[in-house]
């Protein structure tokens, strides 16, 4: 089965036949959500063309059935995309560039004590000021080149204590990783860490096979960490220019609060060992 398959078939079995619409009296169903044929009827395309879309033996609708079958599956806006990308493939491309610019180190530095991170289209920590990395509990222990966020989700053991709310957060990394495998299918810094992951962490297969897709936004991290307990952070994710997918992630909170109090500590206790740590010592440089 193709991913435009699998896709479809995730979704299809996500929506009830209330939620489509349907009769409550549509007999014994042997699978969840809809059947091939219902969502085949509602779209307005016939069954046997559906099932081949599903089968992985068409592969090319046109603009106008991804739309009617994003309105018949109930895909949010972004899933809506996801279906799009998955039609309309792009074409391989090279690695992205791990290079760090000058003036980014520099915005990092300029941004403490905010914690504050460059990462990748699949969540790769690039570069990471003193706060940032003391932020994500235990992710110092890591060489810089296994320094991912979603990897420390999975698989370091500090990350569910962490997050209070670890199913929620890990199924934002997965869906967001979803989007990225949506816009950039042969990335193979992508196919490294999904294959890693599915390996050893039965939570993130068990999420991948959701496709749930939801793209990069800000919001709002609350985080038990066990060095300055209970903090709560906004964060915002700024597109770097002239990157390849390259962005800024700084964590914030008001001056006078208790979470900047915490987040001022999380910088200091970064610099309390022998010697303050150079900030180019926190980047991931393209030849490491």
């Amino acid at each position: 089965m193709s991913e435009l398959g699998k896709f479809l078939r995730a979704r299809r079995e996500g929506v009830t036949p209330a939620e489509a619409g349907l009769p409550g009296n549509t007999g014994t169903r042997r699978t969840p959500g809809l059947r091939r044929e219902e969502v085949a009827t509602l779209a307005g395309v016939s069954i046997d063309y559906y099932t081949r879309l599903e089968r992985g033996r068409e592969n090319r609708p046109s603009p106008a059935v991804i739309d009617v079958l994003a309105a018949t599956l109930r895909l949010s806006a972004e899933e809506h995309e996801y279906l799009r990308t998955l039609v309309n493939k792009v074409p391989h491309r090279e690695p992205a560039s791990r290079t760090i610019r000058p003036t980014v180190t520099l915005l990092l530095e300029t941004l403490r004590p905010n914690p504050a991170l460059v990462l990748n289209r699949v969540n790769d920590v690039l570069a990471v000021n003193p706060g940032g990395l003391r932020l994500m509990a235990g992710m110092d222990q890591w060489p810089a080149r296994r320094r991912n966020t979603i990897r420390h989700t999975f698989l370091h053991p500090a990350a569910r204590s962490l997050w209070p709310g670890w199913e929620q957060k890990a199924r934002a990394c997965v869906a967001q990783l979803r989007a990225t495998a949506g816009a950039d299918p042969d990335n193979p810094d992508l196919a490294a860490l999904v294959g890693e992951l599915m390996v050893k962490s039965p939570d993130f297969g068990r999420l991948w096979e959701r496709y749930e897709v939801r793209r990069v936004a800000d919001g709002e991290k609350v985080c038990h960490h066990p060095e300055v307990g209970t903090i709560t952070l906004s964060h915002e994710v700024m597109e770097l220019n002239r990157t390849d997918g390259q962005r800024v992630v700084v964590y914030m909170a008001p001056q006078g609060t208790a979470d900047h109090d915490a987040m001022v500590l999380l910088d200091r206790l970064a610099l309390d060992g022998a010697r303050e740590p150079r900030l180019d010592e926190l980047t991931l440089r393209g030849g490491e």
